[in-house]
């Protein structure tokens, strides 16, 4: 293997002087420098094909000892010092202080193509920021990162990607549900990638400390490598950056809110400044339809991160950030304008994404009323959101198709639904079938866009617990087909047409299918 090192973060900006690997404040620097730990017994049991060419690695030396040791953290790659960023964060509302980089480890970061990465390991051993952790990291949870990283790109939403999974051979102790009943499960080594790690507790920390220095030092590093369109480092450049990543922010949160993928834990140190999705915990998918559901234990009962609060807590994180940028800047309004082009643009960006859901070819005032009556509806009966969307697809706008029978598929308790619930969708479909009428689009021209939104496939809880259940006994196979499926969601991929389905009741409350801890 050959690579082009660029190894930005550590070249431009100052190490912690400590190179004591324990647990502890870390004053100084960016970033400590760590050796990833040892495993056991490394075993590679999927490989992105598609990040292998990104980074210019060939299939035949993704099956070298030399691959298998680099990226399981049994190896160092010459001339490379791989570290652990310094960040801070809100976690659940409130300030955490030091948090940091506490089961990842950045290898190095290349050039290749036209394009920067970041070489990351997850689950490799401790570092000054693992606090009262291990570091390490189980096969449930990797398995989950990895297809997801993947699938989210395919879906055409800004995210982390994912280069290998591995078995560690080391056993790790966890508590799935924080009941107190721990157990040993199989570790193992997810390596993801990006063009930059940097979330918005990187920013934080700083200001906290009072340390304007070291802020503008790092805003500028941003600015300078990954928004240098932005130009020289100023006070109106900082607002334009601070625009820039609230744009983005809101852009990932649109993208979010039209799969119906819930992050599950949107503290402000999982809130990457680049709008990428990064850290996949607990996350989950709506499966019926609601504004209140999260998949995350710890939310329970708060439900701070639920499907419908998503865009309000980007928005409140965004606050965050801007309190972190203002002693760069020291003008209240200038972020203010901001932040309410976000209020703005996200009224507009979402009734615009609900018009694209419904194939509507020219969104008018009107249309607010029908996408509002229609969620009425879905929340009348437990109605599975992406299959919904995706059969609705195939209604005619002279309603020539029935278009209760057509969704019949989608509804988790048919047989119990009230005649009042119907006679409620039966009057959405008329008045769906009327606004349809007034778009010069034919029948086959929507039915193509509405598919281009709306996928047939996601990685629903339930899909990602058969692979780890498989996995768990051995098995891999399951993690290659979902990997394959995942890669086109929006096609109709007949072979696979099984994964086009609700989920199965026994999944309803089982744990990794409903519910999740930050532990999964």
């Amino acid at each position: 293997m050959h690579f082009n090192l660029n190894n930005l973060f550590t070249d431009q900006l100052p190490a912690d002087p400590n190179f004591e690997n324990s647990r502890r404040q870390v004053m100084q620097g960016y970033y400590s420098f760590v050796t990833p730990k040892e495993t056991a017994k490394p075993e590679l049991i999927h490989i992105s094909d598609e990040m292998l060419e990104a980074l210019g690695i060939s299939k035949e030396e993704a099956h070298t000892e030399e691959f298998l040791n680099v990226f399981t953290g049994n190896a160092v790659w010459p001339e490379t010092h791989p570290y652990a960023m310094l960040y801070g964060g809100h976690q659940f509302g409130h300030w955490a202080g030091q948090l940091g980089d506490g089961r990842a480890i950045n290898l190095f970061e290349i050039d290749h193509n036209d394009k920067h990465w970041a070489v990351q390991l997850k689950g490799a051993g401790e570092t000054p920021y693992s606090r009262s952790a291990d570091g390490l990291a189980v096969l449930r949870s990797s398995i989950r990162e990895y297809l997801m990283s993947e699938a989210m790109h395919h879906l055409g939403i800004p995210t982390t990607r994912a280069l290998s999974l591995a078995l560690t051979g080391d056993s790790v102790l966890r508590d799935v549900m924080y009941d107190g009943n721990p157990a040993y499960e199989k570790g193992a080594v997810v390596c993801r990638v990006a063009p930059s790690f940097l979330r918005f507790g990187n920013y934080q920390i700083f200001t906290a400390r009072n340390d304007v220095a070291g802020l503008q030092k790092l805003v500028d590093f941003t600015i300078k490598n990954y928004f240098p369109e932005l130009g020289a480092p100023s006070k109106e450049t900082y607002l334009k950056f601070f625009a820039e990543v609230s744009a983005r922010t809101l852009e990932m949160i649109i993208h979010w809110q039209r799969v119906g993928f819930v992050h599950g834990v949107m503290n402000t140190d999982n809130m990457s400044i680049l709008g990428l999705t990064i850290d996949y915990g607990p996350y989950g998918w709506l499966e019926g339809f609601d504004w209140g559901w999260t998949p995350n234990t710890t939310d329970r009962q708060h439900k701070r991160y639920r499907y419908g609060n998503q865009p309000n807590i980007g928005l409140w994180n965004l606050y965050q950030l801007a309190n972190a940028l203002f002693p760069l800047v020291e003008d209240a309004e200038g972020f203010e304008e901001i932040l309410d082009r976000y209020k703005e643009d996200y009224a507009q960006k979402s009734f615009q994404m609900m018009a694209d859901k419904l194939g509507l070819e020219a969104p008018q005032e009107t249309d607010l009323k029908l996408i509002a009556d229609l969620e009425d509806c879905l929340l009348a009966t437990e109605t599975d959101m992406t299959i919904f969307f995706r059969k609705l697809a195939a209604f005619k706008k002279d309603a020539s198709v029935d278009g209760w029978n057509l969704i019949e598929d989608a509804l988790y308790d048919l047989e119990n639904t009230s005649e009042a619930v119907k006679t409620q969708w039966k009057q959405w479909f008329e008045a769906y079938a009327a606004r349809l009428q007034q778009d010069q689009q034919n029948d086959e021209a929507r039915n193509k866009r509405m598919n281009a939104t709306n996928p047939k496939y996601v990685l629903r809880n339930y899909m990602a617990q058969l692979a780890i259940d498989a996995a768990e006994k051995g098995d891999f196979s399951l993690i290659d087909e979902l990997y394959q499926v995942l890669k086109k969601p929006y096609d109709n991929q007949p072979e696979y047409e099984k994964w086009f389905a609700k989920r199965p009741e026994w999944a309803r409350d089982k744990v990794g299918c409903s519910m999740l801890s930050c532990s999964s």
